[in-house]
């Protein structure tokens, strides 16, 4: 039997004009900047009426460390708020937006699978409304500004080897990783070493996703430091005067994006910084719009809960005051086959002893959600066409076992209704108190803040500093920087900084290598093991799949 692709699926979706979408949850169409007939921005400054309306309850989607088999948590969140909605909750979703670099390399579109699809899926993956593109304007006119300065007389004394600040690009480029730049005379700059990184580790991404509105967002655009002097002064955006026009690059990127899923759910699709080198959650305002719109809002955070979720409850959560009611942590049969030692391509046939050798990560998951953070928590287990009865049956004896609660969901074959078992659980667990709990105190200490984020989070015995980690800690400390929450930047792939030591290992050390800060966004940048900032294509990229025909229709994209 065949099936069809993503991009087939959502090019034959009925789609609703997006006022009738926005009007489902309460807003009217003077609120909506339209992009066309299916997108629209949200002006939150015509708003009011929704101001003294209660907050509904946030469903946070994380998921098991991911394998190259894919574990589908965005297709999880799209299709859970359309079964919530199909029982009568008047729900709403909030997402990242996708990165143009995944896009074109290994991961294809970002915009969930099969009928569990937030759409037009060809514009949220391409372009979109042009937000990543304004995020990337401003942070390169902030680059283009602190060389300038040099170029006409350096008054602030930056030390051009001192300048940490990069420009971005959103694509995957290894070829920017380390440049040399300035060449060719005095008057085409001053000669350097510099690299580029992907627009969603741009500190710009995450102020613009940390920020409540356009003022809140140009006071934190003017405290990044982009760099220190000659005696080790700190310099910022502000003093180099760059924050205003940064701002201005920015006025409708801050906006949150509307658009709808499959079966109309309402979904703010907004922001998108990495999460395995950013903290990797959707904007605050998108988040905190949705919360005043409907009674559940179910939101997703990057990559497994060692690395979202950690980010989403220990920065997020902190700073726009937000409290999920339940966590739901997404796992399928491949990734736990390939944690329990399988490799990709002998993933089909049935293995049982396998399957239950992989169990030990997923439930490392769910601990750190119910025991770390506090939240009422669900597996949902993500079906595949090739899962059998009798791996299901075990994944949910043994986490039933152990008192986890586990539900089945086929929301990629389904949609909304291969989610309704799990929409109701959902609901019965948001009855329950949310014991909102921090891995660390932002009073500890930088390296009492990583020791307890490996000992409690990943599981492992300590950290290792390099010198450079420890000297740059040390001057942290001593300018004031000590106090603020700390973005880890670690593979994706595996709960220690090794990609390939999977399952659940114990006894191991994360060593940090680097640290830097982001004042602006407000948070320590902590760099562990090989992470880099500016992914490389594979050797097959996506793109070379991508296409478009005489019709003008996009094929290829997923």
């Amino acid at each position: 039997m065949g099936y069809k692709t993503d991009a087939e699926i959502a090019q034959e979706a009925m789609l609703l004009p997006i006022e009738e979408v926005a009007a489902k949850i309460g807003i009217e169409s003077s609120a909506l900047e339209i992009y066309g007939n299916y997108k629209a921005k949200i002006d939150e400054s015509k708003l009011d009426y929704l101001k003294d309306r209660k907050d509904g309850n946030l469903i946070l989607v994380t998921a098991m460390t991911p394998t190259p088999a894919g574990e589908g948590k965005t297709t999880m969140a799209v299709g859970l708020g359309d079964a919530l909605q199909r029982i009568g909750k008047k729900t709403a979703i909030a997402l990242r937006e996708p990165s143009l670099g995944p896009v074109f390399g290994i991961k294809g579109g970002a915009a969930g699978g099969g009928y569990a699809q937030v759409v037009p899926m060809e514009d949220i993956n391409l372009h979109f409304t042009g937000d990543f593109h304004a995020i990337g304007a401003a942070n390169n006119l902030l680059a283009a500004m602190i060389d300038n300065h040099i170029h006409h007389g350096n008054e602030l004394n930056i030390d051009p080897r001192k300048i940490i600040w990069k420009r971005v690009v959103d694509m995957n480029d290894r070829q920017l990783r380390f440049i040399v730049d300035g060449l060719n005379g005095k008057a085409n700059g001053m000669p350097r070493e510099d690299c580029f990184q992907i627009t969603v580790a741009s500190e710009v991404m995450a102020i613009l996703c940390l920020s409540n509105n356009i003022l809140e967002l140009k006071e934190k655009l003017k405290n990044i430091v982009i760099g220190y002097t000659y005696d080790d002064r700190p310099v910022t955006a502000g003093e180099l005067k760059a924050h205003g026009a940064m701002a201005a690059l920015l006025k409708d990127a801050v906006k949150p994006n509307l658009v709808q899923t499959l079966e109309h759910t309402p979904a703010f699709v907004h922001g998108g910084p990495f999460a395995n080198i950013a903290h990797g959650c959707n904007s605050i305002a998108a988040t905190k719009l949705a919360l005043k719109c409907a009674d559940y809002v179910v939101t997703e955070a990057g990559f497994g809960a060692d690395l979202g979720a950690e980010k989403f409850i220990n920065i997020k959560s902190r700073y726009a005051g937000l409290k999920p009611s339940v966590a739901v942590v997404v796992a399928t049969v491949r990734a736990l086959k390939m944690h329990g030692g399988v490799p990709k391509n002998e993933l089909k046939g049935e293995n049982l002893e396998a399957l239950e050798k992989g169990l030990p990560n997923l439930l490392k998951h769910v601990e750190n959600m119910q025991n770390v953070f506090g939240l009422p928590t669900v597996v949902a287990i993500n079906r595949f066409p090739q899962d059998t009865d009798a791996e299901l049956q075990l994944i949910e004896d043994q986490c039933r076992g152990l008192g986890v609660k586990v539900v089945l969901a086929d929301v990629w074959a389904k949609g909304g209704a291969g989610g309704v078992d799990l929409a109701r659980q959902v609901v019965k667990l948001a009855e329950l108190e949310s014991k909102l709990s921090f891995a660390y105190d932002l009073q500890d200490p930088i390296t009492l803040k990583l020791e307890k984020m490996v000992q409690k989070v990943y599981g492992g015995k300590g950290i290792v500093l390099t010198p450079a980690a420890r000297k740059e800690i040390e001057r942290l400390e001593a300018l004031g920087y000590g106090n603020l929450p700390i973005c880890m930047a670690k593979t994706q792939y595996s709960l220690t900084d090794d990609a390939k030591k999977l399952g659940r290992p114990s006894e191991f050390e994360i060593t940090i290598r680097e640290v830097k800060i982001s004042a602006g966004a407000g948070f320590i940048v902590v760099l562990t093991g090989s992470i880099l900032t500016m992914p490389g294509l594979p050797k097959h990229p996506a793109a070379e799949n991508i296409d478009i025909n005489k019709e003008g229709k996009i094929v290829g994209l997923f």
